[in-house]
């Protein structure tokens, strides 16, 4: 009964946060505020309190802009944990837009959509990354192009890399900062979840939203690791593929880590 009633009473205070912030969202939306870019932030922070997500911080946030963050996937949680983090904004696939409730706050947040079976439209889309990063927003980029069971790093498709090619010319320095990140879903209730118990967390393409977000709620609290490694500069010498496989690198080395090496880290606001 106490489960249903914490459970009811979060759900409550995302609409209600909802309700507020929305009408202002959109009002920036659709004057190109700054604001924005920063109030999804305070919302995603709110959502993960209410799923009980513990974020533990490893690393620090690219400074430098243009940023391309290049993350491993697992969950629909990856987008509230890293929004949560920092401003940003996400490439997801078209069909992301249909989904009930997700799909609404993915377009209220500017999400960069990708029609992947419509590939003479792929110049444009990776020119509307190009144009984000070059005006100095955080893109995430999901490289594996699909969610994992979360005790692993799937391969990385290096074509919207060719994003960060796009925004060369709009940079200042003319390069881009590329920045891995890894997610690792360790523990819940204070427990290790381990190899069996991970995609708990995670969330294949095959199993029904609402049962999942109703498992997660009931859990009560999830320890998820976020780490930030090594910044790989692009600029035009670059070779997009090569990136494209040290950032993968990168992000199964920290996964790993994460995953058979625990340690304590430091919570984000």
């Amino acid at each position: 009964m106490i489960a249903w009633i914490r459970i009811v009473s979060g759900l409550a205070l995302v609409v209600l946060v909802t309700i507020v912030l929305l009408p202002v969202q959109l009002i920036g939306n659709r004057f190109g505020w700054k604001l924005s870019w920063y109030l999804p932030r305070y919302w995603h922070r709110i959502a993960r309190r209410v799923l009980g997500l513990k974020i533990i911080r490893h690393g620090q946030l690219e400074k430098r802009r243009p940023a391309l963050l290049v993350a491993n996937h697992s969950s629909w949680m990856d987008i509230i944990v890293l929004a949560a983090v920092a401003d940003v904004v996400f490439i997801a696939k078209s069909e992301v837009k249909d989904w009930p409730v997700f799909g609404w706050l993915a377009v209220w947040q500017r999400t960069v959509f990708v029609e992947r079976e419509r590939r003479r439209d792929t110049g444009n889309q990776v020119s509307e990354v190009g144009r984000r990063l070059a005006d100095g927003e955080i893109v995430v980029l999901f490289a594996e192009g699909t969610t994992s069971d979360g005790n692993r790093v799937l391969p990385f498709k290096s074509s919207l890399f060719g994003a960060a090619a796009s925004a060369l010319d709009a940079s200042p320095e003319g390069r881009v900062a590329i920045q891995p990140v890894a997610l690792a879903y360790t523990h819940a209730n204070g427990l290790p979840l381990g190899r069996y118990g991970r995609p708990m967390a995670a969330w294949p393409g095959d199993v029904e939203l609402p049962p999942h977000l109703l498992a997660i709620l009931k859990e009560g609290s999830v320890d998820v690791h976020v780490c930030f490694g090594e910044t790989v500069i692009f600029d035009s010498s670059a070779n997009r593929k090569l990136v494209s496989r040290s950032a993968e690198q990168q992000v199964r080395r920290m996964l790993q880590k994460r995953l058979y090496g625990y340690e304590a880290g430091r919570e984000s606001a």
